[in-house]
């Protein structure tokens, strides 16, 4: 599929956006530039934070021994997303579910009483589904299948999204969350699109330095049934929003979520520079529209000007 380029999004007064993330920090690796644009271009951008990331590793060490971040990661973590969204320009709420932290041996140990992936599905997407009525997007963002990757609260971030776009329009589901509201077009999020790895991948090395995705993109070669990651990438690209003006915005917001994010670590690696002219796109998966378009798209909001 041809993707045509354009050098930045559209005026988009009157329109309205919200992604769905699972955790605090998650707004800021996935989409942060294209939301940042869209705010600047006029529309109104919302994020819906599924869990409070409680469950949360502290991810910097520089900040490893602060008392706080051992006593009160989940307060720390609401004021890193608020001064996230701050530096983005956009609107947030949280779902106020519980994070379910990422469970690992073999076999994999039960999820914890309570957790956010551990709800009835329709328990889970109330929250959102009053919030999409309260908000009224026109495009709703979230995961794939996998969750982007296969974390529970991912997982569980999509069934919620996909449950949110199909009921919110229709009276007789979740009759006391509100006035009916259907969002007009559902995306996937790509941030682990294996192209954009290996055009980083390969740019870095003919700048002469050392790639951060050198061992993901070796695998994804020798696998590429399995994808980068071990599991199949099911989707393509729709969606191309060109938005590398808006890339420093992306970097301010994950430095924000201090305890998540190092700032000599993985999402720093690639120089904006390079990056802005090899892969200058965050891109999406058009999944549902209830407005014709022509793909590919170099606009979100496509079919609703």
């Amino acid at each position: 599929m041809e993707h045509p380029r354009t050098p930045s999004v559209p005026p988009s007064g009157g329109l309205r956006l919200m992604a769905v993330h699972a955790h605090p920090d998650d707004e800021s690796s996935k989409g942060a530039a294209m939301m940042a644009a869209y705010v600047h271009a006029g529309a109104e951008v919302m994020v819906a934070t599924c869990t409070g990331g409680e469950r949360g590793d502290i991810l910097n060490a520089a900040v490893g021994s602060l008392a706080r971040a051992h006593r009160d990661l989940a307060g720390l973590r609401r004021e890193e997303m608020a001064e996230a969204a701050q530096i983005l320009g956009i609107q947030h709420r949280w779902l106020g579910f519980m994070d379910s932290g990422l469970p690992e041996g073999e076999p994999l140990p039960p999820l914890p009483y309570g957790c956010f992936a551990a709800q009835p599905l329709q328990r889970a997407a109330e929250p959102l589904v009053r919030l999409v009525r309260e908000f009224r997007p026109h495009v709703l963002i979230s995961y794939d299948e996998n969750g982007g990757y296969p974390h529970p609260d991912h997982i569980q971030a999509h069934r919620v999204a996909v449950e949110a776009f199909a009921a919110a329009g229709d009276a007789e589901r979740y009759p006391g969350a509100g006035p009916a509201w259907a969002p007009q077009k559902l995306y996937y999020d790509r941030a682990f699109n294996p192209e954009r790895f290996r055009a980083l991948h390969y740019a870095m090395l003919e700048a002469g330095l050392e790639s951060p995705y050198a061992e993901r993109v070796r695998a994804w070669e020798e696998h590429p049934e399995g994808g980068m990651f071990g599991w199949a990438s099911r989707h393509e690209t729709t969606t191309r929003i060109e938005c590398a003006e808006f890339f420093g915005y992306r970097d301010r917001a994950l430095l924000a979520h201090r305890t998540q994010i190092d700032p000599e670590g993985f999402f720093f690696k690639v120089p904006t520079e390079l990056a802005a002219r090899h892969w200058p796109w965050e891109e999406y998966t058009l999944v549902e529209s209830a407005v014709e378009t022509s793909l590919p798209e170099t606009d979100l909001f496509a079919g609703l000007r």
